[in-house]
């Protein structure tokens, strides 16, 4: 049982308990695109103060759609959903980059900032285009900057970032934390490295290196404060002080990081809601119920039965596709 501080205390006693709103995908889903907002309206730092309701949708994978009134901001937007052969073997490093504008624009109407955790395929593919789409303002990693210019979008556009910023939009601010990305069982990762010019233009989910790893803690005005994950591991060190009300953690692929749910947990002074992601088998279309794989569905269970065990006074959230929750 964690020790409970009287700040703690005093946060839960305040905090407004998670409402999650009823329906499937086709009833909450994002509303049927309509045209694009320009580029110069997109780069624009809002002055403003927020005036309608938060949702958050998740989108599987890391990949969330955040509506704060009448403003949007993507993390790890990724639709496209293509097989690499990753859970259904073999794996094919060389499966070609395919963006599916049609999936993507029934779910894309508009977006004023993209959030990067890292470039891999299942996190980064698909920003490109919607940035071309939208008009909006890409944070990443230097690496998601200059992947962004290979494929065509303005530098105006593209804000690399590494750890420590706060980025204030007037009704809601970003901090982006230094993170780390997941271990697989060789203790290594899938495609390392960093591009630090302008590459070619990438032709194959191995041309999307993770190019580093971040985290992003999003704190709304009158509403609640939310980190996001994108990989199962973690810098302890970086969250101190972050103590978010809600956390997207990634499931853990595999136990060569040590005391990954601990120390996350820890370090963000263990949250009111704890939202598990990066469960589901995104390969398949964007369907509920998620589809998962069995192994996956074994570490899916475990997870939820450690974050009960190490912050009992957290609640565990299960999310659907597509489904407005309201924190």
């Amino acid at each position: 049982m964690p020790s409970l501080d009287r700040r703690r205390f005093l946060r839960d006693a305040a905090a407004t308990t998670a409402l999650v709103s009823a329906g499937g995908l086709a009833a909450t889903s994002a509303a049927p695109a309509q045209a694009a907002p320009s580029t110069n309206a997109a780069a624009a730092a809002p002055t403003t103060r927020r005036s309608g309701a938060v949702s958050f949708r998740w989108w599987g994978t890391a990949g969330w759609r955040v509506d704060i009134g009448d403003r949007t901001v993507l993390v790890d937007p990724f639709l496209s959903r293509i097989d690499t052969g990753l859970f259904t073997g073999p794996f094919n490093p060389a499966t070609p980059l395919t963006v599916r504008p049609d999936v993507i624009d029934a779910h894309v109407d508009r977006a004023m900032t993209v959030l990067v955790t890292h470039t891999h395929w299942d996190h980064f593919m698909d920003v490109p285009y919607i940035a071309g789409r939208t008009g909006a303002r890409v944070f990443g990693t230097l690496t998601a900057y200059h992947l962004g210019l290979a494929y065509g979008v303005p530098s105006t556009q593209l804000s690399p970032v590494k750890g420590g910023e706060v980025l204030d939009f007037g009704d809601h601010s970003v901090e982006v934390v230094g993170s780390l990305h997941s271990r697989n069982p060789s203790y290594s990762l899938a495609f390392p490295g960093v591009r630090v010019t302008k590459p070619a233009l990438p032709a194959t989910i191995a041309d999307l290196p993770e190019g580093d790893t971040l985290g992003y803690l999003l704190r709304i005005d009158g509403g609640p404060s939310v980190y996001f994950t994108g990989a199962s591991d973690v810098a302890q060190r970086n969250l101190t002080g972050l103590a978010p009300d809600v956390a997207m953690v990634a499931l853990q692929s595999a136990t060569t990081t040590g005391d990954y749910l601990p120390r996350l947990l820890k370090g963000l002074d263990y949250p009111k809601v704890v939202v598990p992601v990066h469960w589901d088998n995104f390969e398949t279309t964007l369907e509920n119920p998620p589809t998962v794989a069995p192994n996956d569905r074994i570490r899916l269970d475990n997870m939820i039965a450690e974050v009960r065990r190490i912050s009992p006074r957290s609640r565990v959230l299960v999310p659907e596709y597509g489904t407005a929750y309201h924190f």
